[in-house]
């Protein structure tokens, strides 16, 4: 069955590094959203990965992996790896250098990437911190960074990442302007239908992780609703 990731308004971001009861799992699937993402920064193995994998797998729905590392790829039993290159970052290794050790040491299964061009802009987050990005950008700089990505790099995705904190629409619109083909998704702090809306004007993909534990179900579901 082909899967078109290109449609998705809606993606459902789970942590192997956080808990779901397995009613919160039920809820989750059933809620409406397009897709789900395994992903996570901090302690992230393959062990809890594919843990993670295991309790998702039978239901159905498109699965993404996105991977924080090499030592995260998982690739059987799932439709797309999402892996990000971090734009903004000041360490390489977060651009292409784990890109390259992963190439090295895996034979990677090509056919199932799906190459992410990441912006990071939360100084606070622990990918902020991780990949020692440069968060204080102004609208256009942003924008520029995604105009390369599209226009340069060629990548598929761009990726705002706010990353547990509601961002700025304004530079969301600014980046959304700046593009042409390439898909826009939003990630960070949406908890709401009202966030979920008011990004979604800007962005082709809203991604909502943190308030599936920190808020519940009944929350995710009126983001859902509020794109769809």
């Amino acid at each position: 069955m082909h899967i078109n990731w290109k449609s998705w308004n809606h993606v459902t971001k789970l942590d192997p590094d956080k808990h779901l009861t397995p009613d919160g799992i039920t809820g989750v699937v059933t809620s409406g959203t397009d897709a789900l993402m395994l992903s996570g920064t901090l302690n992230v193995t393959r062990e809890n990965m594919q843990e993670l994998l295991r309790q998702v797998a039978r239901y159905g729905l498109p699965l993404v992996v996105e991977p924080a590392g090499p030592e995260a790829v998982i690739a059987e039993g799932i439709d797309f790896l999402f892996v990000p290159s971090v734009l903004n970052s000041q360490d390489v290794r977060w651009i292409i250098g784990k890109h390259q050790q992963w190439a090295l040491q895996q034979d990677v299964m090509w056919d199932r990437v799906v190459p992410e061009a990441y912006i990071v802009l939360n100084p606070d987050s622990s990918v902020g911190k991780v990949t020692r990005s440069t968060c204080s950008l102004a609208p256009a700089e942003v924008a520029a960074y995604a105009t390369v990505a599209e226009n340069y790099f060629r990548f598929p995705i761009v990726y705002i990442e706010y990353s547990g904190k509601y961002g700025d629409p304004e530079v969301v619109r600014s980046v959304s302007e700046s593009l042409g083909n390439a898909v826009l998704y939003y990630g960070g702090g949406i908890n709401s239908a009202e966030r979920a809306s008011e990004m979604a004007r800007y962005a082709d993909t809203i991604v909502v992780g943190n308030a599936v534990y920190d808020q519940g179900i009944d929350v995710l579901k009126a983001t859902v609703n509020a794109v769809q």
